[in-house]
C-alpha cells in the first residue's frame, strides 16, 4: 500500500519532505485516492525528516572542524545524511508509527488503537496507569455496567444544560476509578460524590473528609480534604453542572462541548484538578464513555 503511495507521488518526491518539503503538495493529493496509505506515507517522510535533522545535528555538533570544511563537504553531507534518514524509517516500532497512531487520533478521535506487528490491542487500564498517548482502551463490562448505571441522570442533566451525558459519566468514571473508589463518609456511607467536588467555605451540605492526593509544584501530596456529600448520584449530576454552567471560572468549558478534548483541556486550565496529565486523562476516559454509549444505544 505505502509503495502504491510512494509511486503516485513520483521518483522525486519519494524521497519525501527529508529531501523536499515540497513533497507536502503530493501528499495532499494522495490523501484524497487513499487516505489510509497517505496517513501512513505522512508519518513515514515526518519520520524521515526528524531524523535527517537529528543527524545533521549531531554532525555538526560532533565532526565540523573548520579545516576541510567548504560547500563541496556540506552537500555531499546533507545528501548522505538525506540517504541515511530514508533508510533508518519506517522501521517496525518506529517512531513513523507513533506519528501515525497521533494523526489517526486526531482525524477520528473515537477509532480503535491498532495492534503492532500483530499484537493485541491494549488493554483497558484505570485513570492511574493511563495508556499512551491517544490511545482508546477496550471497553470492559463493569464499564458498561458504570454508563448504564449513570445514563439516565446524565441524559436528564443534558436535557437541562446541553453538557453532554458522555462527558460527564466519562469524568465521574475518571474521577472514580469507573466506581471503584468512589468517596465514602466517615461512618462508611456512599456520599455519591462521582465528580470529586471540595466543600468550600459556601457549601452547607453534608460532606465527607478523605485523604486524596494533590499535585503541589507538580508533586503528589497526600492530603486530607472535605468533598460535598449527596442524597442521590442524580444530586451529584445536577450540582455539577450547576457547577460548571454557573461559575464564570468554567465559561470556557461550556464554550467547549464539541469535542472531549477541548471540554477536558480547558477543565484542566481553569483549575478543576491539580494533575498536570488530567486533560489527556480524562479524554481518554470521555472517548471509552462515547463508545459505550453508543453500543448501548
Amino acid at each position: 500500500m505505502v509503495a502504491d503511495v510512494r509511486f503516485t507521488l513520483g521518483a522525486d518526491a519519494a524521497r519525501g519532505l527529508a529531501a523536499d518539503a515540497r513533497s507536502l503538495d503530493a501528499l495532499k493529493g494522495a490523501a484524497g485516492r487513499d487516505p489510509k496509505a497517505a496517513l501512513k506515507e505522512t508519518a513515514r517522510q515526518f519520520e524521515a525528516l526528524f531524523m535527517r535533522e537529528l543527524l545533521k545535528s549531531m554532525r555538526e555538533a560532533t565532526m565540523k572542524s573548520g579545516l576541510m570544511d567548504n560547500e563541496g563537504t556540506d552537500l555531499g553531507m546533507d545528501l548522505l545524511d538525506e540517504q541515511w534518514a530514508v533508510k533508518m524509517t519506517g522501521l517496525p516500532g518506529g517512531l513513523s508509527e507513533m506519528i501515525e497512531r497521533q494523526l489517526q487520533q486526531q482525524i477520528d478521535p473515537t477509532s480503535r488503537p491498532r495492534a503492532v506487528d500483530g499484537g493485541a490491542a491494549p488493554a483497558a487500564t484505570t485513570p492511574a496507569t493511563p495508556p499512551s498517548a491517544g490511545a482508546v482502551p477496550r471497553p470492559t463490562a463493569s464499564q458498561a455496567a458504570f454508563v448504564e448505571q449513570h445514563r439516565s441522570a446524565a441524559q436528564q442533566v443534558q436535557r437541562e444544560t446541553g453538557i453532554p451525558a458522555a462527558f460527564m459519566i466519562g469524568q465521574a468514571a475518571h474521577e472514580t476509578g469507573w466506581g471503584r473508589s468512589e468517596i465514602r463518609t466517615a461512618d462508611g456511607g456512599n456520599s455519591h460524590n462521582l465528580f470529586g467536588i471540595k466543600a468550600g467555605p459556601g457549601w452547607s451540605g453534608k460532606v465527607a473528609e478523605v485523604t486524596t492526593t494533590e499535585y503541589v509544584d507538580g508533586q503528589p501530596r497526600k492530603m486530607v480534604q472535605r468533598f460535598r456529600a449527596y442524597d442521590s448520584y442524580a444530586e451529584a449530576f445536577r450540582d455539577y453542572a450547576r457547577l460548571i454552567t454557573g461559575s464564570p471560572r468554567y465559561q470556557a468549558v461550556v464554550r467547549n462541548l464539541h469535542s472531549p478534548q477541548a471540554f477536558a483541556q480547558q477543565l484542566q486550565q481553569a483549575g478543576y484538578a491539580t494533575d498536570p496529565q488530567y486533560a489527556a486523562k480524562l479524554s481518554r476516559v470521555i472517548n471509552t464513555t462515547l463508545q459505550l454509549q453508543r453500543a448501548l444505544a
